[in-house]
């Protein structure tokens, strides 16, 4: 009999086991951001910079043109947030122009265009439409046609690419209810009929997108440990059709933003899964899904920069034209403020994305951490901005584009960009799991070193033989990390901009130092400093962020050198970058995070529930009966409708 799959949930250190034993644990490949954290700053591995196949530019370029022809014809953004849908006829208008295979190989049927072009065709669909542009990336970065390229067999790409490439529009089914961040809650399972022809999947997966109108999906379930043994159940990938018997969407999603995205809850009841189906192996789901991510994420810094140009774009216009007190608005230092704020972070998104789309195309890179921090920086420096037009325009901002409209203001859709932005601080990892992915990544070299010392779980013999294995270590690398030459003339090449490379690199072995110090002062606790943690990344990120600003723009100016423009940009983001870095540094060991935990646990336990007086709570919302409740078995029940609320819709409406 097959163990339970409802079980308790995870330990925190099954989550952990579960968790480590789906990262890529060597580094085949060069890293640059990894580099950062080290200490070591090789600046040789970027410039010049990675650059798209010279054969490609011709055919991308005129591919282009015909995309950007479509969506300013065909894709309304405003009409698909208002309707909630995106009309099958601009799906099928896409399929038509290759923009479902981008990067489908030619001989599948796709485009074989490479991940430069790719987020560039994304960047102008999202400027229509945020919601249509998520229906390309979910179907592409994420969906069937990435792994299947990576991981499938060649009968498994002869099969399925070719139908992707057409307009099958596929999706990823990994969350569940009690299965977010954590995958070792997950409880849809599968397993191998008696014959060995096929497997039986069941369960449910939450969120999915594009799973509503889906024809192919790759869903994660546990599959049986090898060798019948007993033990936590391995996670194994699977391509399902979901026009196959048992697969069903049973309800579909509705966010704040990104209104015409079709997303759902999905349920596989006793689904029969061709063995031939099982994608890579048995157990290396998880696998699979990071390694995909590694370059599926590179989409959301796309989407974020294209973001950052429209609202900066907006927010231009609108400064200058609008006069109050005698002179256009963005003359007034306040608002002059924000917007060289937003041009100064607009370039260095784009950069970030120039830079890391050229390390993916050259597949000479490892990008788990440059891709991660793009994710996280961009999505969070895109809110930022988003927010600001939405300040700079004021009312204009927060209302809608039909009123506008209507009052024969400019419908700028400021709101509705805003709300499509949010998402993508949560969007295939949120920040905060995007802050403890880059920690664990980027002390790799520590824990390759000194892990038995620092873990909690090692005996203490052995941990003692790792403390004595480190000190040797130590006494070589850590005086290291002081040497170094980063002063003039080092990096002249880069013009006004040398100064800052040069501190990048300073500050890159501050940074491996620093880590050094948190190891020894924390021990093993340091796992459970998530606030320190999150400081050392963001030190890290915004080195990186700052060297891709740079060499974005002395390659701009490189090649046209009648326009020197990059450079004040670049200069700008990086001092304003440099006082974010100071800053991180001062708080580091010098912060109040132990009284803010300790009242974080307070509030939690009740302590200060005479602050939430005088409202009308959660309470409203907590007695109302919901249209599905999960069973403890993970099914979804049916209620008599007579137990829902009526509403002007009617009963149950």
């Amino acid at each position: 009999m097959p163990e339970s799959h409802s079980g308790a949930l995870a330990t925190e250190s099954e989550a952990r086991e579960v968790a480590e034993a789906a990262r890529e644990q060597e580094w085949e490949r060069r890293s640059f951001a990894r580099s950062i954290f080290s200490g070591g700053y090789d600046l040789d591995l970027l410039w010049p910079p990675p650059e798209p196949d010279p054969a490609e530019a011709d055919r991308a370029e005129e591919w282009l043109t015909r995309l950007e022809a479509f969506a300013r014809e065909h894709i309304d953004g405003d009409a698909i947030d208002r309707e909630r849908w995106v009309p099958d006829e601009v799906l099928q208008g896409l399929a038509a122009l290759g923009a479902l295979g981008i990067k489908i190989p030619t001989e599948h049927g796709g485009l074989g265009f490479s991940q430069t072009t790719y987020n560039r065709a994304l960047q102008l669909v999202s400027s229509r439409c945020a919601s249509t542009g998520a229906f390309l990336s979910a179907h592409q970065s994420i969906g069937v046609p990435q792994p299947l390229i990576y991981f499938g067999t060649e009968e498994q790409k002869k099969k399925y690419l070719p139908r992707l490439a057409k307009g099958a529009l596929s999706a990823f089914a990994l969350t569940e209810p009690d299965a977010g961040s954590d995958p070792a809650n997950m409880s849809t399972h599968a397993e191998l009929s008696e014959d060995g022809s096929h497997w039986v999947l069941s369960g449910e997966k939450l969120w999915c997108t594009n799973g509503p109108r889906a024809e192919i999906i790759v869903v994660m379930a546990r599959t049986p440990v090898a060798g019948g043994r007993t033990g936590r159940r391995p996670v194994s990938a699977f391509i399902v059709e979901t026009a196959w018997e048992g697969v069903e969407t049973v309800h579909e999603s509705s966010f704040m933003g990104l209104n015409g995205l079709s997303n759902g809850v999905l349920r596989f009841d006793a689904v029969k899964v061709p063995k031939e189906n099982l994608l890579w192996g048995e157990g290396k789901g998880l696998k699979l899904a990071l390694i995909t991510l590694n370059t599926g994420r590179l989409s959301l810094p796309a989407f974020c920069a294209a973001a950052g140009k429209a609202s900066l774009q907006m927010s231009r216009k609108w400064a200058a034209e609008r006069v109050q007190w005698g002179q256009p608005i963005g003359k007034h230092d306040a608002i002059a403020q924000k917007v060289g704020r937003m041009a100064a972070d607009t370039f260095a998104m784009q950069s970030v994305v120039e830079l890391t789309s050229g390390m993916a195309d050259a597949h000479t890179f490892d990008i788990r951490l440059e891709a991660a921090i793009g994710k996280l920086w961009n999505s969070e420096k895109a809110w930022e901005i988003g927010s600001e037009a939405l300040q700079i325009r004021g009312g204009r901002g927060y209302e809608r584009h039909d009123s506008l409209k209507a009052r024969g203001e400019a419908p700028y859709p400021v709101e509705r960009m805003l709300r499509d932005l949010r998402i993508n601080l949560i969007f295939e990892g949120s920040s905060e799991i995007m802050r403890l992915f880059i920690a664990r990544e980027a002390v790799d070299t520590h824990l390759r070193v000194a892990g038995d010392m620092i873990d909690p779980r090692a005996p203490m013999a052995k941990r003692t033989l790792s403390a004595l294995k480190a000190g040797l270590h130590y006494a070589w690398w850590y005086p290291t990390r002081f040497l170094g030459w980063s002063f003039w003339p080092r990096h002249s090449a880069y013009g006004p901009l040398a100064k800052h490379v040069r501190y990048a690199e300073a500050t890159s072995r501050r940074l491996a130092r620093s880590i050094f110090h948190a190891m020894v002062r924390f021990g093993p606790s340091l796992e459970k400093k998530q606030a320190v943690l999150g400081r050392v990344v963001d030190v890290g990120a915004e080195l990186f962020m700052m060297t891709a600003a740079c060499v974005r723009a002395r390659r701009r100016v490189e090649t046209d050198g009648s326009d020197r423009t990059p450079y004040a940009l670049a200069d700008l983001f990086c001092r304003h970058a440099r006082r974010r870095v100071e800053a991180h540094f001062d708080a580091l060991f010098d912060n109040d995070d132990a009284a803010t935990y300790a009242v974080a646990r307070r509030t939690m336990d009740g302590e200060f529930a005479w602050l939430e007086e005088g409202i009308i709570g959660t309470e409203a919302y907590d007695d109302l009966p919901m249209e599905h409740a999960m069973t403890p078995e993970g099914e979804i029940a049916e209620q008599d409708d007579s137990t829902l609320p009526t509403t002007a819709a009617g009963a149950g409406g």
